[in-house]
């Protein structure tokens, strides 16, 4: 699962578990029989994207980002983001009992990313917390 992640101004540290809990119990991911079943369920793994020009708004020819929180806070929220799914996932095959690889990988907030990525089928979601 590939999530991307943008905090806008007054976000907090409370919205993340919920963040967390959505994100990773949703039946995103397909099976090879066709049923839909959650990245913990799998288990599978995560690359979590700071992605902060999802919070840009177009105004005339160029796009704001006023909404954004600071870089500052942006990080802080972003590393606990971060650790709360690598808590989860590791938590999700402890009570699964099954031996699997599970990987966590992330951006680095607040730089420039090269990204380059297959998917398979055109299953992009915007959920807003």
């Amino acid at each position: 699962m590939v999530i991307y992640v943008c905090f806008f101004k007054g976000a907090t540290d409370e919205i993340l578990p919920k963040m967390v809990s959505t994100l990773l119990n949703l039946q995103l991911c397909e099976l090879p029989s066709g049923k839909m079943t959650s990245v913990l369920e799998l288990p599978g793994s995560v690359l979590i994207i700071p992605q902060a020009t999802l919070g840009g708004k177009a105004k005339g020819k160029a796009m704001q980002y006023h909404k954004n929180i600071s870089k500052e806070d942006g990080l802080q929220l972003y590393s606990t983001f971060v650790s709360l799914c690598e808590k989860e996932l590791m938590a999700a095959i402890g009570v699964t009992g099954r031996e699997a690889e599970v990987t966590v990988k992330h951006g680095t907030y607040g730089n420039r990313q090269v990204l380059m990525l297959d998917t398979n089928g055109p299953y992009t979601h915007l959920i807003d917390f």
